[in-house]
C-alpha cells in the first residue's frame, strides 16, 4: 500500500502528479490548505507524511493536534523559524527542509534587486506606466554603476556565495561577515570581516543572507544603518525579521541610503506601506524561489525527503541529527 500523505499546499503540476501517484495523497483544492484543514486532513486520512511550507506555521499546539500517526513533516522551504524545532522534538517529530535547491534563484533576485535598486527602475517603470512623452536631460534620472562598487554580504554561505559570483561579473569587489572565515577556495578573493560593524563602514551595497533567529533579530538597527557610507543601497532577500523598519525607513527618509531592494518584509504579506512612498526602494513580494524549475526542485525535494523516511530510511535534509 502507499504511504499516506497530506500536501497542504497549491503546488507545481509535477509535484502534485508524484503526489497522487507515488502516495496515497491528499492535495489542497484551492490554494494552500489552512492550519486547520491541514490538522483535519492529516486526522481524516491518519497521514504518515505532510508536506507545508512557511505560510502554515508549525507551531507547539499544531504539533500536539497531529494525529499520531504522523512521522514526518517536509516543510518546502530553506527557512524553518515557523517550525516550533523543540516541540518536534520532543514529539519525536522528523521535519525537513529544502536547502540547495533555490540557491541560483533566490542569489538572481538578490542581482536582480540590487541592478533594480541602482538603477532606478522603479522610477523608470512608473515613467513608462505613465506614458512617458517627455524628454529627459543628461542630468536627470541617474543611477549608479556597480563596477567598482564594493558589495557587503552578512552570511556568505550557499546563497551569498552565488550573490558574490554574480556580482563579482558586473566589477564588483566583495567584502563579507559571518560566524566563521571561510577557505580560500570558498572565499574567492572575498575579505572577511569577523563583525558586521567592522564590515558595514566598507559596504556602498549590503545584502542580507543571514538566516532568521533569536541572534539575528532587527540586527539591522539605527546604529547599523548608521555605520554604512552615505549613499549606501541596501538589499534583503533573506528575511524580513533581520530587519529593523523604522531605522531602515529614518535611513531612506533622511537620504543616508541611496536606495534599498527588498524581497522580504516583517510583516508579510501586509508589509509596511511607508516603504511603498520611497520610490528609491525597489521592492517584490518575497518571490525569491518563485521560478517554475525551482519550485518544482522543492517540491519534489519535499517529497524525496517523504519517501525516504516512510521507507524505513533517514531523511535526507533533517532540520536536526
Amino acid at each position: 500500500m502507499p504511504s499516506r500523505i497530506v500536501v497542504a499546499i497549491a503546488t507545481v503540476p509535477a509535484v502534485a502528479d508524484r503526489a497522487a501517484t507515488q502516495f496515497d495523497a491528499v492535495l489542497p483544492q484551492a490554494g494552500n490548505m489552512s492550519i486547520d484543514q491541514m490538522v483535519d486532513a492529516a486526522a481524516q486520512h491518519q497521514a504518515e507524511g505532510v508536506v507545508i511550507t512557511s505560510s502554515l506555521p508549525l507551531t507547539s499546539a499544531i504539533i500536539a493536534r497531529l494525529p499520531p500517526s504522523v512521522k514526518i513533516v517536509a516543510t518546502s522551504s530553506v527557512g524553518y523559524e515557523h517550525i516550533d524545532v523543540d516541540a518536534a522534538k520532543a514529539r519525536g517529530l522528523i521535519v525537513t527542509n529544502t536547502p540547495g535547491v533555490l540557491t541560483d534563484c533566490t542569489a538572481d533576485m538578490a542581482l536582480l534587486l540590487i541592478l533594480g535598486a541602482c538603477r532606478r527602475a522603479r522610477d523608470y517603470l512608473h515613467i513608462m506606466e505613465e506614458g512617458w512623452r517627455r524628454k529627459f536631460d543628461q542630468s536627470q534620472m541617474l543611477g549608479i554603476n556597480l563596477r567598482g562598487r564594493t558589495l557587503g554580504i552578512v552570511g556568505l554561505g550557499r546563497i551569498g556565495q552565488a550573490v558574490a559570483a554574480r556580482a563579482r561579473a558586473f566589477g564588483m569587489t566583495i567584502v563579507y561577515t559571518g560566524p566563521r572565515r571561510l577557505t580560500p577556495e570558498l572565499e574567492q578573493g572575498a575579505r572577511y570581516f569577523p563583525t558586521p560593524k567592522d564590515m558595514l563602514p566598507h559596504c556602498q551595497v549590503l545584502s542580507l543572507h543571514a538566516p532568521a533567529g533569536p541572534q539575528t533579530e532587527a540586527m539591522m538597527d539605527a546604529t547599523m544603518f548608521a555605520l554604512l557610507p552615505r549613499g549606501a543601497v541596501f538589499i534583503n532577500t533573506a528575511r524580513g525579521s533581520l530587519v529593523d523598519e523604522e531605522a531602515l525607513i529614518a535611513a531612506l527618509a533622511s537620504g543616508h541610503l541611496h536606495a534599498a531592494g527588498l524581497d522580504v518584509f516583517r510583516a508579510e504579506p501586509a508589509y509596511d506601506l511607508r516603504l511603498r512612498d520611497f520610490p528609491n526602494v525597489f521592492f517584490t513580494p518575497h518571490m525569491g524561489s518563485a521560478t517554475l524549475e525551482t519550485r518544482t526542485a522543492m517540491g519534489m525535494r519535499a517529497l524525496d525527503n517523504i519517501a525516504a523516511v516512510l521507507a524505513g530510511g533517514a531523511p535526507i535534509d533533517p532540520l536536526w541529527r
